[in-house]
């Protein structure tokens, strides 16, 4: 489990939005058709991550997963902070569509819907979501601050799956791709680590593969409650012998739903995604670098914690707490922001500086690491 906290020191500053990473939303038209050769034209919801200065910045399209039916509703916008944190600090701009039939557009018209769970029909299904990506490029053709001649589609679960499509596509620019869990016909309350239909999410993934070019890196997860440890090998066997380009990663369970690994198993996964974003071109390290420790206090001592901030030092008196890994910001107006578990380090400074603050690393682990003002 991922824990993490922040507080904003701005009265009325956009809690929902990171602005260190200049996070905005926009809406474009899309038109999709459905299974059932439905059409419709929406507005579809786009939020944007980007790294201080003009560019032009090579692109990663991220898509999201898609909740079991009793939880779709309230399934809302796509914003994969720590993910896109990840990337900006790499270089990239980072697009990640809310596609139709999610948050606001959800509704009656389901692009997405793919019939019954013993015939599951996935060709509509990835078209119409493949068709959002490739309409958010070229949205992002319109951005002058965006390169769309080198771009990078990405995705978790059926975005993982919307990624495979894509990549199947072959569109311009398009240089690789990255797939987290991905798949569909899941449902971890009735039937956990057992599919829908995965015989026909083979024959998709073999499909793309005998037309893509671009090479990828697959994520799963032993202990995915969506589905399972065989399938997705089964999957990736399908796309390889389809003459599909790429590598199979997998890591120790997670602990819970193997399903989320993409949120809650950064340290292990980033270092691989570090690796193939060089391999194909993009060797920029992350910024987050751990800062040695310092002599400043000792990690315990919560009255050395340089802010007068009441809720701040109680929140550092858990942290002192806390197992690592484990990590402590403090931000120059008062404000601060803590994170456990995993990735923390890039975490806790995101959670800072979410209200506009500038904001350094107090602690990490059993080391307060600041050096003074």
């Amino acid at each position: 489990m991922v824990a993490a906290g922040a507080e904003t020191a701005i009265p009325g500053a956009p809690a929902s939005l990171a602005q260190d990473l200049r996070e905005e939303i926009v809406r474009i038209d899309v038109t999709v058709k459905d299974l059932y050769g439905r059409e419709e034209t929406r507005r579809m919801p786009i939020t944007i991550y980007r790294p201080d200065g003009d560019g032009p910045r090579p692109l990663v399209v991220f898509n999201h997963g898609r909740a079991t039916p009793e939880k779709r509703a309230a399934q809302g916008r796509s914003h994969p902070e720590a993910f896109a944190r990840y990337l900006v600090q790499k270089g990239f701009v980072v697009l990640a569509p809310t596609r139709i039939g999610y948050w606001e557009t959800y509704g009656a018209f389901d692009p997405e819907d793919n019939g019954r769970c013993n015939d599951l029909r996935l060709d509509a299904m990835a078209r119409a979501a493949s068709d959002e990506v490739l309409a958010t490029v070229a949205y992002a053709k319109t951005l002058d601050y965006v390169d769309t001649s080198r771009w990078i589609v990405a995705g978790q679960s059926v975005g993982g799956l919307t990624a495979i499509a894509t990549v199947g596509r072959r569109p311009a620019g398009l240089v690789g791709g990255i797939n987290f869990a991905g798949g569909t016909g899941g449902n971890p309350d009735r039937r956990p680590g057992q599919p829908c239909s995965p015989q026909r999410v083979e024959r998709l993934f073999a499909d793309a593969a005998a037309t893509s070019t671009a090479p990828m890196a697959w994520f799963y997860w032993p202990d995915d409650l969506f589905f399972g440890e065989a399938a997705p090998r089964a999957w990736f066997r399908a796309w390889s012998d389809a003459g599909g380009r790429g590598r199979f990663n997998t890591f120790a369970p997670v602990g819970g739903d193997g399903h989320n690994g993409f949120n809650l198993d950064m340290d292990h996964w980033t270092p691989v995604v570090d690796r193939f974003l060089a391999e194909i071109g993009f060797p920029q390290a992350p910024a987050t670098e751990r800062p040695p420790r310092s002599d400043f206090a000792a990690v315990d001592d919560a009255d050395a914690l340089p802010s007068r901030n009441a809720n701040a030092r109680a929140a550092y008196a858990k942290l002192v707490a806390a197992k690592s890994p484990k990590a402590f910001a403090i931000g120059d107006r008062g404000g601060y922001g803590w994170a456990v578990d995993d990735y923390v380090t890039a975490r806790a400074l995101g959670y800072c500086q979410r209200s506009g603050q500038s904001c350094r690393l107090y602690a990490i682990d059993n080391d307060v690491v600041w050096k003074g003002r």
